[in-house]
């Protein structure tokens, strides 16, 4: 049977239309002269010069060789000691392959072209090279090995250096991960007669970060919620890397609470939500937030800690001035050191509070546009001093220890642990102002009469010679001016001498008053301890005030010697057969002597 002849389509028909057409073109070689078929068979070949790189086709793949078809009269041949083996051993190249070639040398021996695949290789890698350094192009090549200071890395039949500082953007610490990765690179330096490249990956990196920084930069808007890692921590807040921009988390954004050490919120490595705060594109800066993701506590702080109120809070810190309590995340108040205790004794507030302690305090004030709220703690006890008022009206009689002597008085210690003063006029009915060391000391237990009680200043007025009677009501009918009258020396200045006359009734011995003669030093002539006899020459009751005399009463005793010598003189002279002048002559000495000997006794 046979076979049925198929006609061509229109499409194929077409076809063959214009592959006929172009025949027709082509001349027919009969109608050619000879000189014209030299120059149409010239034509077809190409004209190449040695030391050119052409393109070219394998039509041949041996062990030994290569052939090549380069469009010239003559197939060259390359080694095939040029070509990668496969794992059979045969060169990795197959016939129709479309390489490029060196042209050594046109003709060998044998007529055949000598080319070369190696040399065609490198020369084009050269350009290659050339051409991205001259241009900033980048390079892919292969890390093949670790070498001293860096990486080798091969960029087709080239070797290039990879310093270490160019590999990435921070430090890598081991280079060796990066054997075997194909990877991206700038030729930085080239030396074609040295044949020394290097590269580096480095900017490549910090170029596309800088582009992402600044599409990153645009992007942020205040009030944003974006995602970051913790890249570093400082005393003052933490790095947040955001993909290409750090952005800063200040230690007061991340929580509405107290922050000692920014690594009590986050860590580094952490990935965190954070609100956009502020962004600075000019100089690149970004401040973040923690604290701004949640209310603001002080928002309704007059609602939750109404003054007046008496709540429960942490002491956080003790400062010299008082105590810092947590009410809540992010609201602290101060209770002030005046605020702890009803007492006015300086006591540091760590004896009497500690950080970590669980207390209870009264909310005395709120000032929510500077964020301060006052508490205190000795509001939740009874007020001392309305307490002591209430049981011990004026004029009534209290003890208490002498806590501390003043210049101008003694702080006395009472029940309730506070404290009354015993001014230094209201020491001792002897004189209106006194030293009270002189009276008291320290730790003595006295009885004190109350004068007065300031609840509201907190004072307490105190009296210790109240406890008895003025004595000075009577003093000018006891003790009158001319009357002799004994007492004991109970200080010495150096204008004179101060004499006890009795319970709160001092008098004063001028200097001027203590002998006939005249006096430098009163303690020459009497001493703190001593008994003497004296003379009231002088006396003022309202300024509590009584002069006497050592000088006046000895005086006075020599005075009532002479009458007494006087009054013998008859019996004495007659039987001693001596003079009036020279008895009482001699009884004014021996009296003078007993005077001085015995100090006016």
């Amino acid at each position: 049977m046979s076979e049925e002849i198929k006609q061509p389509d229109e499409e194929q028909q077409e076809e063959i239309t214009k592959e006929e057409e172009r025949e027709e073109d082509i001349p027919s070689m009969e109608a050619l002269t000879e000189e014209e078929l030299i120059e149409v068979y010239s034509e077809t070949f190409k004209d190449f010069e040695e030391g050119e790189i052409v393109k070219g086709t394998v039509i041949k793949v041996s062990n030994d060789e290569v052939l090549v078809d380069i469009g010239y009269k003559s197939e060259g041949y390359i080694p095939a000691s040029e070509f990668e083996r496969l794992p059979s051993g045969e060169p990795n190249v197959k016939v129709g392959d479309e390489i490029d070639v060196y042209l050594l040398r046109r003709e060998d021996p044998d007529g055949m072209i000598v080319l070369s695949k190696q040399i065609a290789d490198q020369r084009l890698a050269w350009e290659k090279v050339e051409r991205s350094y001259r241009d900033g192009e980048n390079l892919e090549g292969r890390v093949i090995r670790r070498v001293k200071g860096g990486l080798r890395v091969e960029i087709g039949p080239l070797k290039a250096f990879l310093p270490a500082s160019q590999v990435d953007v921070k430090p890598v610490q081991n280079l060796e991960e990066m054997v075997g990765q194909t990877i991206e690179a700038r030729v930085i330096n080239l030396n074609r007669r040295s044949r020394n490249i290097v590269l580096s990956r480095r900017v490549i990196l910090e170029e596309e970060l800088e582009r992402k920084k600044k599409e990153l930069l645009e992007s942020l808007q205040p009030g944003q919620i974006v995602k970051g890692k913790v890249k570093n921590i400082t005393q003052f807040g933490a790095f947040i890397d955001l993909g290409g921009v750090d952005g800063l988390l200040h230690r007061t954004d991340m929580s509405w609470g107290r922050i000692n050490d920014p690594s009590e919120v986050v860590s580094v490595g952490e990935e965190i939500e954070v609100v956009v705060l502020k962004v600075d594109r000019e100089k690149e800066r970004v401040s973040l937030g923690l604290k701004q993701k949640t209310p603001d506590p002080w928002e309704t702080v007059e609602e939750k800690y109404p003054i007046g109120s008496v709540v429960m809070g942490k002491v956080i810190s003790t400062v010299d001035y008082g105590a810092f309590v947590e009410l809540e995340e992010g609201v602290e108040g101060l209770v002030h050191i005046t605020e702890m205790t009803w007492s006015h004794r300086p006591t540091h507030p760590s004896k009497l509070v500690n950080a970590g302690d669980e207390i209870q305090v009264k909310v005395l004030d709120i000032d929510k546009e500077k964020k301060r709220i006052s508490l205190g703690i000795r509001q939740l006890y009874p007020n001392p001093w309305e307490e002591f008022a209430k049981k011990h009206p004026i004029g009534t009689k209290v003890r208490g220890k002498v806590r501390n002597l003043t210049d101008f008085g003694a702080f006395v210690e009472l029940e309730g642990g506070i404290d009354g003063l015993i001014h230094a006029s209201d020491m001792t009915w002897a004189r209106k102002m006194v030293n009270p060391r002189e009276i008291l000391k320290e730790g003595d237990e006295v009885e004190v009469v109350v004068l007065n009680v300031d609840v509201e200043n907190q004072r307490i007025s105190l009296s210790l010679k109240h406890v008895k009677p003025n004595p000075w009501l009577t003093v000018p009918e006891r003790y009158k001016v001319g009357s002799i009258v004994e007492g004991e020396i109970v200080n010495v200045t150096d204008f004179g001498a101060f004499v006890k006359l009795e319970e709160g009734v001092e008098g004063l011995i001028h200097v001027s008053e203590l002998d006939n003669k005249r006096v430098e030093k009163p303690e020459d002539v009497v001493s703190v301890g001593d008994r003497v006899k004296v003379k009231v020459i002088s006396l003022d009751p309202i300024d509590r005030r009584i002069g006497l005399s050592l000088r006046a009463y000895k005086a006075e005793q020599e005075r009532k010697e002479t009458e007494k010598v006087v009054e013998k003189y008859s019996s004495k002279s007659a039987s001693a057969g001596t003079t009036l002048g020279e008895l009482i002559q001699r009884t004014i000495m021996e009296q003078q002597q007993k005077l001085k000997s015995g100090k006016g006794e």
